[in-house]
This record gives C-alpha cells, sequence and structure tokens, in this order.
C-alpha cells in the first residue's frame, strides 16, 4: 500500500509539473507574436508552406499566438540561416523555413556558411519529397543522355544550394554538359526565366513543388525532369533516374547519397539555439497536433501538398549525421561540387 501511494504521489507531482509548465508556456506566448522566417522569395514551395503552417499551427501553441511570415532571401537561404544563429531571439518566437540544404552546406565546409545546423532546435519536417533536375521540354532534351549531348542553361540560386551543386555533381559523376547561371532570389524567379526562355532548365525544385505550384506544366508536359535527388525512386518517378545511380564508383555513390540525403529534411523548420526546453517542447507539439489537424489537412490537400512529416526529434537525428558524416566522402562530395575558381 505504501509503495501504491508512494507512485500516486510521483504520477500526481509529474501531472502537476506539466500542467505548471504548460501554464508557463501560455504565459509566455500569450499576446507574443512569433516570426515564420523564410530564407527565399515569396512564390515558392518554401514560402507557400511556411504561411500555410502560419495559419494553423498558432491554435495549437499555448497561449495562442500570432504567427506572421517574412521574407529574409539571401544565398539560397545561408543569409536566414546565419541569422537564426547569431541575431535571431533565442526566446522560442522565431521560427525559420529551412533550406534543405543547409546541413550539407556546413558539412561541406561552404563560402558562407556561419551557423551549426545541430545547435537548432529542429521542431519538424512537413515533406520528404525527392528534388529533381527539371528542363523546358523547348530544349528537346528528354533524358540525361541526351543532356550529355547538348549543352543547357540551368537556373540556380547561389553555389552552396542543390540547384547549383546538383546539375554541377550530375556533369561530374555522369558527363552532362549543363552551364550553371546564379543569382535567381528564389523558384519563382527561376520559374520565370525558364518560361520566358532565358534558360533551358531548374537546377533543383522539389517534386511536391512542382505538384503544388506548376500543375498546369505537368499537365500540359511543359517540363521534363532528368534527375531525381533521393535515397530511392519516388514511385511517381519510377522512369526518372537518381543522382546517386548516376556514379560510376563507390565513393561516388556515397558522396551522392550524402548530397541526397537532405532530401529526408526537405521542408524542415527549426527555432533558435538556447530555446528553453519547455518552449521547444511546445512548438514540436504544436506541429505535431498541427499535421494531424483537419482543417490544415484540407488546405494542404486544396493546395497540391503532399505531407509525410517527421517530428523534431528524427530531424535532430538527420540533421546531426549529415554534419557528422565521414571525412572521406565528405571529402569526395565538395571536390566533385566546388564551385571553379
Amino acid at each position: 500500500m505504501m509503495y501504491l501511494a508512494l507512485w500516486t504521489l510521483a504520477v500526481a507531482s509529474l501531472v502537476n509539473h506539466s500542467a505548471s509548465a504548460n501554464e508557463a508556456v501560455a504565459d509566455f506566448y500569450k499576446g507574443k507574436t512569433i516570426s515564420m522566417v523564410i530564407g527565399l522569395s515569396p512564390g515558392g514551395d518554401y514560402d507557400l508552406r511556411a504561411r500555410l503552417l502560419t495559419r494553423h499551427m498558432p491554435r495549437h501553441i499555448p497561449g495562442e499566438p500570432a504567427m506572421v511570415p517574412r521574407n529574409m532571401p539571401g544565398a539560397g537561404g545561408v543569409a536566414a540561416t546565419n541569422w537564426l544563429m547569431k541575431v535571431a531571439p533565442r526566446d522560442g518566437t522565431a521560427i525559420l523555413m529551412v533550406t534543405q540544404n543547409m546541413p550539407l552546406a556546413q558539412a561541406l565546409g561552404l563560402t558562407g556558411v556561419e551557423f551549426d545546423a545541430r545547435q537548432f532546435n529542429w521542431i519538424g519536417n512537413t515533406t520528404d519529397t525527392p528534388n529533381v533536375i527539371t528542363v523546358w521540354a523547348a530544349s528537346g532534351v528528354r533524358t540525361v543522355e541526351d543532356a550529355k549531348k547538348k549543352e543547357l542553361s540551368i537556373a540556380a540560386t547561389g553555389a552552396g544550394t542543390g540547384s547549383y551543386y546538383y546539375p554541377v555533381a550530375a556533369n561530374e559523376v555522369a558527363g552532362t554538359k549543363f552551364r550553371m547561371v546564379q543569382g535567381y532570389p528564389g523558384g519563382n524567379e527561376m520559374n520565370l526565366a525558364m518560361e520566358r526562355g532565358e534558360v533551358d532548365g531548374r537546377g533543383s525544385n522539389s517534386w511536391a513543388a512542382w505538384k503544388a505550384t506548376r500543375p498546369q506544366w505537368l499537365e500540359q508536359n511543359k517540363i521534363v525532369n532528368l534527375i531525381q535527388i533521393g535515397l530511392k525512386r519516388h514511385p511517381e518517378l519510377s522512369d526518372v533516374p537518381l543522382l546517386l545511380e548516376l556514379a560510376s564508383n563507390d565513393l561516388d555513390r556515397r558522396a551522392m547519397a550524402l548530397i541526397s540525403a537532405e532530401t529526408a529534411i526537405a521542408r524542415g523548420v527549426a527555432t533558435a539555439p538556447g530555446v528553453r526546453s519547455d518552449r521547444v517542447d511546445a512548438l514540436r507539439g504544436a506541429f505535431n497536433a498541427t499535421m494531424k489537424d483537419t482543417q490544415f489537412l484540407k488546405e494542404a490537400q486544396q493546395q497540391n501538398f503532399d505531407i509525410s512529416p517527421a517530428f523534431g526529434e528524427e530531424v535532430q537525428k538527420i540533421v546531426a549525421e549529415i554534419v557528422e558524416s565521414a571525412p572521406e566522402v565528405v571529402a569526395r562530395a565538395k571536390a566533385i561540387i566546388q564551385p571553379p575558381k
């Protein structure tokens, strides 16, 4: 009986502690505004997904704070990620929709990286969709073999992003003839450049983003997906080769697998280092609840967004695995995608 009484007291203490912590979080967030920062320009998949979260996630956060989107384009997402590391408030009032290649950019030591993605408090990820290298159908190119014979101008944001290094990696391991055109602030601008004939293609977009933002292009066969970037072929892209399948030796395949691993956290969100654990737990709980919210899922379906989430602790682990990859694999990946001097 004494043990039962002690157990009952212990459970009651935990319940009271949990309730007290929840009340403290609610007291903090009540009347506050959380910034949902997007490291790319408006109109693309990152931007639209972030705005979708801002409309639904706040009602699941204790205290129901306001949440507003804020675009912070620069260096393909590096500027915003550096901001989260160095400038953002460390109280749980700043969330970043992280450009997916940031952990890899850190692992490779790319220029401009001033963050440690392992120190962020990862809240969750909305999809694990593969990325694709895409060309405008009018280019006449339909396969990787075609792209080995014809030079294609490919739009990219910057050298530290997948839109640049996926095609560059394909050039190295498969012999394609992609010519990079850098400096676009985001996906919307790259799409316009393709449509206007300024470039032949786009170095990276997620398959989910094409379905959500340009379904008419898919229906009208205006674009061709040449290569997909992921660790396994997507069922809807079964005839599109993986980047890692184009490698001809084991080390190159491992390097391409490292480059491709970031698709597992294709649209992740994180808050700053140093945020109190009870607030991190509350944000993670709110994200988890949002992923099951019928209103959120209904709007996601209306916008053709696939929702295949990973949750905070899992994303945290994936990020650490990418950053801490084997030195020989990192060295080879860096050699493959290093911008020419």
